[in-house]
């Protein structure tokens, strides 16, 4: 499939991981079968390259479809820098990664204005990478949502919402000319109406991992080529 002109990847990564107890981007993916059955995690060393990341596998799917993959870092700069470096994309600093994840948002949208782009496709890394079929179709959808004057295109899964999101250039103004105060879903709501909600048979759209329990429970959610062996 052609690439969308000038479509950027954002990946939000600055959060930091309180509740998982390890930063989130360095989460094995897939996971193994000793990280899926316990009770802690253990994160992949930012020196070991050969084995993949949640971010690092959030990467190199964006990289399938754009030229460029931003990522937003905050006080994990360091940590990740390795893993982001390594695998091709662009580091992207947060300077207050307090303010929270809108304000990563905001960094990395104005990032991809500042590299003469005006379209982005935007995941957190706190989510499982999803299907590249996923991504075809968020991609296609895209393409006919400006043709039909809409401003981004969000996935569904059985009625919830998810990432990636693919934003186009009113969509991605509209994040930059909001409050600071607000949230991403508090844009979302106001501009509804121009937003093309996509239905797609992936539940990792909407897979949430801020604790130890939520990543261990990814196996009922992962199709069956990611599932660890025995």
């Amino acid at each position: 499939m052609a690439q969308t002109s000038s479509l950027c990847g954002v990946i939000l990564a600055a959060g930091e991981s309180s509740r998982m107890g390890c930063d989130k981007a360095l989460l094995p993916w897939p996971p193994s079968l000793a990280a899926l059955g316990s009770g802690s995690v253990t994160t992949t060393s930012t020196t070991n390259t050969t084995i993949n990341t949640f971010l690092s596998a959030a990467i190199h799917l964006f990289f399938s479809h754009v030229d460029v993959v931003l990522v937003v870092v905050g006080k994990n700069e360091l940590a990740l820098a390795p893993i982001v470096y390594t695998n091709g994309a662009s580091l992207v600093v947060n300077p207050d990664p307090d303010r929270g994840q809108f304000s990563s948002l905001r960094v990395g949208l104005q990032e991809v204005l500042n590299r003469g782009s005006d379209k982005a496709m935007v995941t957190l890394v706190d989510r499982p990478p999803v299907q590249p079929e996923t991504i075809e179709t968020l991609e296609s959808a895209f393409e006919q949502a400006i043709i039909n004057r809409k401003w981004a295109v969000i996935p569904e899964y059985q009625g919830k919402h998810g990432h990636p999101i693919v934003v186009g250039r009113e969509m991605l103004g509209a994040f930059l000319k909001a409050p600071e105060t607000s949230t991403a879903r508090d844009v979302e709501r106001e501009y509804r109406s121009e937003i093309v909600y996509v239905p797609v048979n992936d539940p990792l759209i909407a897979a949430n991992v801020n604790t130890p329990e939520q990543y261990a429970s990814l196996k009922s959610n992962l199709p069956p080529q990611l599932l660890p062996s025995s």
